[in-house]
């Protein structure tokens, strides 16, 4: 006889009536646990929960409408499966005796549906409700339960320094680190995954990984949009800490580390620690700080930030960051680190680009031909994601002229579409594998290296919506003989 299926986990989701439950965790949980289920496929059991008022069938509709709207199911399949897998519970406004609540519900859908014991508390909740959340399902014994329980907070994993201290000592009193998931999402997605074996599985870059061969590395991670509805959190919390504290700085570690001694989540996040660890303090001029003003973006006019509804009159808050960071260490001594976010810029791109030193000596001839280009390497995030190296051929002819072409690698046209990044995150989380998440002492690490930065911010400098940012941005990298590589 076929060995028994396994019992489904229960997966529960509070703050599930959000834009990210229908955005991203509907369809990688559908990925996962339903009829489609590929590699890692596993059943579960999704158990949303919210302050609304809902039902059962309100929350399997919401699952319906956003599986069929982003064309993950169609509306049969949809509905079967939430019909089979999908419940809500509504907890009200009161944590402590929602909560309490809430933990009367797992028990029962245990117990009702033959589930396995294993748990994910996933908070897909505004970052004010952190705290009194967390204490709430310790209170409600909620950190333990029959199988292993794993806990899961997106971020922002505080505001500086001292409140991310304070959150990790709080979620440690009823956490243990080996179960807690901090996440970001960049991490899951397949190109930054590559990044180790981009570096470690060929000699070719990683003998040319230091400051021997290497002038400069970019990392740009560009939005053409602008607020999209997100003002109140994001007058609050501006480019640095949104996007720089968190995604920019994980790229930056995962391009400097060393290699670690395997691939065990400790030991990967041990090398990226380092990194930070290792970073110079940033000073005055090493850092730049833009606002977008009213501008025209894929042909259309948009307004300023300052325009924007629900912004406060005169905000000072950043739409824009570009700064310097040098590692300070035996591989990188002496190179700089240009990171670079913002929005409204012209178009969304994230990418890391890696320029090469010039060659020491120059012989192919004079004037024009002796015009050389360093070779750059371009590890493209999205959109298309993939990989170029530009390389100097000689052009047909008898003189020597010399051009510049890629050689390229493009993830879509090798393997098709890629799967959003929170299915694979959500797998590991499944799996207990903690490689692509965020440990205590990072967080903190990353704080520290912007705290002086936060206490004493720069002047905001306007550029138009459409543009590269700031003035400003440019003169950073020509201080150092540098310029930002074209997109």
């Amino acid at each position: 006889m076929p060995p028994a299926a396994p019992a489904p986990d229960l997966f529960v989701v509070l703050g599930a009536t959000g834009d990210l439950m229908e955005r991203k965790l509907f369809p990688a949980l559908y990925a996962i646990s339903g009829p489609k289920g590929g590699e890692g496929a596993r059943p579960l059991r999704v158990l949303g929960a919210s302050r609304r008022a809902w039902k059962d069938e309100d929350f399997r509709a919401y699952a319906v409408t956003s599986l069929v709207q982003g064309k993950v199911a169609s509306s049969a399949e949809a509905r079967r499966w939430a019909d089979a897998s999908v419940a809500f519970h509504s907890f009200g406004d009161d944590p402590n005796a929602g909560i309490a609540t809430l933990a009367r519900r797992i028990a029962d859908e245990e117990k009702a549906y033959g589930l396995s014991g294993n748990r994910v508390l996933y908070l897909a909740l505004p970052a004010e409700a952190f705290p009194p959340t967390i204490a709430a399902l310790g209170a409600a014994s909620l950190s333990k339960g029959p199988g292993w329980t794993r806990f899961v907070i997106e971020k922002p994993f505080g505001r500086d320094l001292e409140s991310a201290e304070a959150l990790n000592a709080l979620i440690h009193r009823w956490f243990e680190e080996p179960c807690v998931y901090r996440i970001d999402h960049y991490l899951g997605k397949e190109t930054v995954q590559n990044l180790l074996v981009f570096r470690f599985a060929n000699m070719l870059f990683e003998s040319v990984w230091n400051r021997d061969r290497i002038e400069q590395v970019e990392i740009t991670v560009a939005e053409d949009l602008g607020l999209e509805n997100r003002a109140a959190y994001y007058d609050e919390t501006g480019a640095l800490r949104d996007m720089v504290q968190s995604h920019l700085t994980q790229l930056l570690t995962l391009t400097a580390m060393e290699v670690p001694t395997n691939l065990e989540a400790d030991q990967v996040r041990n090398e990226k620690v380092k990194v930070l660890r290792s970073l110079e303090p940033i000073r005055n001029e090493d850092i730049v700080y833009g606002q977008y003003g009213a501008g025209r973006t894929g042909g259309l006019p948009v307004p300023g930030y300052l325009e924007e509804p629900g912004v406060r009159p005169g905000s000072p808050t950043e739409t824009f960051v570009a700064l310097r960071l040098r590692v300070s260490n035996w591989r990188w001594h002496g190179i700089p680190f240009y990171l670079r976010t913002g929005k409204r810029l012209p178009e969304k791109l994230t990418r890391i680009t890696v320029r090469f030193r010039e060659p020491p000596v120059w012989f192919f001839g004079q004037g024009d031909a002796r015009t050389v280009t360093a070779n750059r390497l371009a590890i493209t995030l999205q959109p298309d994601e993939g990989f170029s190296l530009g390389i100097e051929i000689k052009r047909p002819g008898h003189e020597i002229r010399l051009e510049t072409h890629e050689l390229h690698f493009l993830y879509s046209e090798a393997f098709g579409p890629l799967s959003d990044g929170y299915q694979t995150l959500i797998l590991d989380i499944l799996r207990g594998d903690q490689t692509l998440f965020v440990r205590a002492d990072e967080v903190e690490e990353a704080w520290r290296v912007f705290s002086g930065v936060l206490s004493n911010p720069p002047k905001v400098e306007r550029y138009a919506a459409g543009s590269w940012g700031p003035a400003a941005s440019d003169a950073l990298l020509l201080e150092d003989g540098h310029t930002w590589s074209p997109p």
